[in-house]
């Protein structure tokens, strides 16, 4: 018996459909979907508990994207030869879809929730990530559990001057800017991307244009959720409540935590301490025996202190540390601060700070992808390391989670966008971020950084790229609103919005932002990025003073690079057989060769950190590929001893008979003692015979001619 399918379709402006499906697959899930475009079909599923767990007092929620091998008719690689941890890219996706997703559930929901999106079969003209928000959140929309949705995830581009939603894999190469943005019928939620340098307004015409699309999706998935009788959620209580408790807190410590933040107090360890001490005094005031519900003191100390340091700024216009509004913290920076590494920087912006390196490396170097639907090699790749220190924590090292992976490349992505062409680069660039202090805003940290030790390196990036993160503080009710340059640890955690933006001096080439509170007004939107923009060249600035533009050469010790293009058909000549002639150049000098056949001629790259053994390596392939030229003189070495002459090697690779009658102006009657095996001598080139390419050569021809012996008259 066939399942009963209920479905329904989007149509995007270009025709192109998107189908959801429910009813077929996975239904011992809460609730499931299949999502559809051309041949991808990507399958979502949601679970979650009906109780929350004791003493939790957040949504316990992970999401994870996956993709198939088989999906793309692929065996993965490795000794297991099975799918395994997350890849960089996957857990991307996933984050994109989690930062999506976990606002719109209730904030007194507690439930264990795991939401999974798998890719059962590919499309090479469709990218999936654009996908998996939409699916997740339609997967909700099919179950009982509750959530504020829907929403969805679309990707915009401008291609050729014109905005498109979910291009091709082959248009986008194309694209000036591309974001990720989700959002509800109503408003934005998160956006995410990579420009070449825009427009702020140029930004925010993207965001409206991907939001009209969004909120099409949203209403297909509320007709799916009355198609299948889901429009009432389950009910829960996942919070217990002590409004007496409350009543007793707020009235006595909001005025004390007020005062508190008050006082403006630049470090971050001194204002816990202030914050801890009110509440600590307040818990001893209770006794060891009071009838109120220990387990509820937290979570209502935090709200009071929130809305206590929310007030301050809304209607004294103050921050925690006392700047003003659109004040960045005190800067400093410093370049080539480890002398062993190929590019140093260290950037400090109030108590955040990042120590970056930029190594260059060959080809040999590259970054091997291989996924299930993206497979290739980059040349460029950017690690964020936060250790526990940074915060003065202590916790076991793990290698890095899934924030690192996002905040790493939030600014790979934003300084890859000034990177030198392929002739002016031949590098691998491998830039490394260590977090040694953080409070707040280390990616914006580690693309400064990252600029500044690219710079030093002797990169020539086309020009230096800043970050800053704003925030928000607003109240729905009064309609205040204040917008927060560089936002502190602290005013991330109390404000509604979490937008970080990079930028050259010309625009913008990144962004991630997050909104936590329900509507963001797009006037307020562009006047956050206009405030941004005056932060970033606030930055930029400030690093100028350090280091204004790229070093005019690398540093001694990093690997010089010569490039040089031979005929397709001597390739074979510089390998040698199994590698033979390459590999003894490469242990008779110490440089690395690469060679490989680019638009049908040789491209070889070599490396060396020493330029004697640069020029030798140089002199060696030179020589294999020179041209033989009829009339040329060259030291040859003798090969072998025939009846008939000698075989001379008169370059590399490259012999050429050299007949008895050539030896000498004499007659020679036979090679008994005339040549020696390793014997050099002068040889001239004198015939190439036209059908086999054999190279006939004359030693006497270098030799002065006899005169002819006789009488005179």
């Amino acid at each position: 018996m066939l399942p009963n399918v209920i479905s329904k379709t989007i149509t995007l402006e270009d025709g192109r459909e998107i189908i959801i499906e429910t009813g077929a697959l996975a239904k011992q899930a809460d609730g499931a979907v299949v999502v559809k475009m051309g041949n991808a079909m990507l399958l979502a599923t949601v679970v979650s508990k009906k109780e929350a767990g004791e003493g939790v007092d957040f949504l316990p929620m992970s999401v994870d994207y996956q993709e198939k091998f088989a999906a793309s008719g692929k065996i993965p690689g490795g000794f297991l030869k099975r799918e395994g941890r997350l890849s960089d890219y996957e857990i991307l996706i996933s984050r994109i879809v989690d930062r999506a997703i976990r606002p719109i559930f209730p904030d007194d929901y507690h439930a264990d929730t795991q939401i999974m999106i798998t890719l059962m079969s590919s499309d090479t003209e469709v990218l999936p990530d654009c996908l998996a928000g939409l699916a997740a959140s339609a997967a909700l929309a099919v179950s009982d559990i509750p959530f504020n949705g829907p929403i969805s995830e679309v990707r915009v581009a401008k291609i050729d001057g014109e905005l498109v939603i979910n291009p091709s894999p082959t248009a986008l190469e194309k694209a000036s800017l591309e974001f990720i943005v989700a959002g509800s019928l109503d408003y934005i939620l998160m956006v995410e991307g990579e420009a070449d340098e825009i427009s702020e307004d140029e930004m925010v015409e993207a965001m409206q244009f991907a939001h009209e699309e969004i909120k099409k999706h949203c209403q297909v998935q509320n007709e799916l959720t009355k198609l299948v009788g889901k429009e009432q959620k389950r009910e829960y209580c996942h919070e217990k409540e002590d409004k007496a408790l409350f009543e007793k807190m707020r009235a006595e410590l909001y005025d004390k935590c007020y005062e508190a933040v008050s006082k403006q107090v630049p470090n971050k360890t001194e204002r816990s301490e202030a914050i801890d001490a009110i509440k600590e005094a307040f818990v001893e005031s209770l006794g060891e025996e009071h009838e109120y519900e220990e387990d509820l003191i937290g979570p209502y100390f935090k709200k009071i202190h929130k809305e206590a340091a929310r007030n301050l700024t809304l209607e004294e216009k103050k921050r925690l540390d006392g700047r003003k509004l659109d004040e960045v913290r005190p800067i400093w920076s410093a370049v080539d601060y480890l002398p062993s590494a190929h590019g140093s920087a260290v950037f400090t912006r109030g108590e955040t700070q990042s120590v970056t390196t930029c190594t260059l490396g060959t080809k040999l170097d590259e970054q091997m992808v291989d996924g299930a639907v993206i497979s290739g090699y980059n040349k460029f790749f950017l690690h964020y390391n936060f250790p526990a220190f940074s915060t003065g924590e202590v916790r076991p090292n793990r290698g890095p989670g899934r924030r690192e992976v996002g905040h790493g490349n939030l600014a790979m992505r934003a300084l890859k966008k000034v990177l030198p062409g392929e002739d002016q680069n031949p590098y691998t660039i491998r830039v490394v971020s260590d977090i040694l202090e953080s409070n707040g805003s280390s990616s914006m940290a580690t693309v400064c950084a990252g600029s500044l030790a690219m710079m030093d390196a002797g990169i020539p990036i086309k020009a230096p790229v800043t970050g800053i993160a704003m925030g928000m503080i607003s109240d729905a009710q009064t309609g205040k609103y204040a917008i927060l340059s560089d936002i502190l640890g602290d005013e991330d955690h109390l404000g509604d919005m979490d937008f970080k933006v990079t930028g050259t001096e010309k625009g913008i080439t990144a962004c991630q932002m997050d909104l936590k509170v329900e509507g963001l007004d797009y006037n307020v939107l562009k006047e956050a990025l206009y405030q941004a923009k005056d932060g970033r060249l606030h930055i930029l600035e400030e690093i100028s003073k350090t280091l204004a533009a790229p070093k005019p050469d690398l540093k001694p010790h990093t690997p010089r690079s010569y490039n040089m293009t031979i005929p397709k058909e001597l390739i074979g000549a510089v390998i040698g057989p199994g590698g033979k002639v390459i590999q003894e150049i490469q242990k008779d000098t110490g440089a690395t060769i690469v060679i490989e056949e680019v638009d049908n001629a040789g491209k070889i790259n070599i490396f060396s950190n020493n330029q004697e053994s640069m020029d030798s390596a140089i002199g060696r392939i030179k020589a294999i590929v020179a041209q033989p030229e009829i009339g040329e003189t060259y030291t040859g070495k003798v090969k072998n001893i025939m009846p008939f002459g000698a075989f001379v090697e008169f370059m590399p690779g490259k012999d050429g008979l050299l007949h008895i009658s050539e030896i000498k102006w004499e007659r020679l009657e036979n090679m008994d003692g005339v040549l020696e095996p390793g014997e050099e001598i002068m040889v001239k080139l004198i015939d190439v015979d036209k059908k086999t390419g054999k190279f006939k050569l004359s030693r006497k021809a270098l030799l002065p001619k006899p005169e002819k012996s006789g009488k005179k008259d």
